[in-house]
């Protein structure tokens, strides 16, 4: 085998490489994402709502309710944060499309 064989250049030739994503299918994971992140996090804010205002006012609610608010009301503070987040980091990054 000749020497010239096992050599590899040192300067390779690479193009340069830009993404395409003007995909069609691209803008309707945008608009069902937007959906789902939009639909969990008012789900979640409801569910803040009726569990502060479960602790909030004894009268109110019964029993039930209000010991579900007080074992839960910690889990759906940290629900709320992630959606949160998650819902920040795609409005930064993707931009909410609602598809109006």
């Amino acid at each position: 085998m000749p020497l010239n064989d096992l050599l590899v250049p040192l300067d390779v030739d690479v193009p340069d490489i830009q993404p395409d994503f003007s995909a069609p299918f691209f803008q309707g994971f945008q608009v069902i994402a937007s959906y789902i992140l939009a639909g969990a996090m008012i789900i979640v804010f409801i569910m803040l709502v009726i569990a502060g205002a479960a602790l909030a006012f004894r009268g109110l609610s019964p029993e039930r309710v209000r010991s579900w608010a007080g074992e839960n009301i910690a889990w759906i503070f940290i629900a709320a944060a992630i959606l949160g987040a998650a819902n920040g980091l795609f409005a930064w990054f993707v931009n909410f499309d609602f598809g109006f």
